[in-house]
């Protein structure tokens, strides 16, 4: 399968409802309707159970399709997913009183995107309003939004460079983390108690800053040396990392302070730290 464009978030009433485009066309996670619209603490299983009672027997071929989107974990996995049509059919299903106005919202969002497409500019600036809605102060919200520019610079480093999206950009983000923060992404998650949250949108100004100085660092050594390759990229990463890492360090000596909390972003609101 094709699939034309990074997967992303969009929010309906505080829940995060996962796209993507594929074949010219929006796709949503099943799932994630399936919890906004039933609001069940289960909403795998339901899905499950109303596959089987409205399509399964009464399809010739089901009206989903499975794309790569981001799990909690991180990872892309292959996620039920239905285009606007379908999911307009899949609302149909469920008994919800919120039915009426996701149908709204589904054709809001598809005009929306589609304005995106013509100007990426208005994708930050949805990117940053979903960020207001969910309580982050102006502040971290320049620094999360400086941080995902130096990510994609730095993926599109490692795209040209020979690494392969999926496991191979784990395994180089880990060893930036690592390095940094004597923590792979999954280790950190734990550390604060996350489970399916984004792990960058859970850590305070320090933390973004460092995350941002590692990856930064080995878009420049990568570009300095031309690295090519998995493994030269991989020695990079690993050499940005402890860049970033020796400065926090540093930070930790002059502060006596630990820069790696387990304050997630409840607490950090709650705390006004951010």
């Amino acid at each position: 399968m094709n699939n034309e464009n990074k997967n992303n978030l969009m929010i309906f009433e505080n829940k995060e409802v996962r796209h993507i485009w594929h074949n010219g066309e929006l796709f949503f996670s099943v799932v994630d309707i399936v919890e906004v619209l039933s609001e069940s603490p289960h909403p795998r299983q339901y899905w499950e159970k109303v596959k089987q009672r409205e399509f399964i027997e009464i399809e010739v071929s089901p009206i989903w399709v499975q794309l790569k989107l981001e799990a909690s974990d991180r990872k892309l996995r292959l996620t039920d997913c239905v285009n606007t049509e379908n999911a307009l059919r899949l609302i149909q299903s469920i008994p919800s009183k919120k039915a009426e106005p996701f149908k709204l919202w589904l054709a809001k969002v598809g005009h929306d995107r589609i304005k995106e497409i013509e100007n990426p500019e208005l994708a930050a600036n949805r990117a940053r309003e979903i960020y207001r809605t969910k309580g982050y102060p102006e502040g971290w919200i320049e620094k999360r939004m400086r941080g995902i520019e130096v990510r994609e610079t730095l993926t599109s480093e490692w795209k040209g460079r020979g690494a392969k999206e999926g496991v191979e950009y784990a395994i180089l983000t880990n060893e930036i983390l690592h390095g940094t923060f004597d923590m792979t992404a999954e280790d950190y998650k734990k550390f604060k108690g996350l489970r399916r949250e984004n792990l960058r949108d859970h850590m305070d100004d320090l933390e973004l800053i460092l995350t941002m100085l590692g990856e930064a660092t080995t878009t420049r050594i990568h570009k300095d040396r031309d690295s090519r390759g998995f493994e030269k990229l991989k020695g990079d990463a690993k050499e940005g990392g402890a860049v970033a890492g020796r400065t926090r360090e540093d930070i930790e000596k002059r502060t006596g302070k630990n820069i790696s909390t387990k304050n997630n972003f409840l607490s950090l609101k709650q705390e006004n730290i951010v």
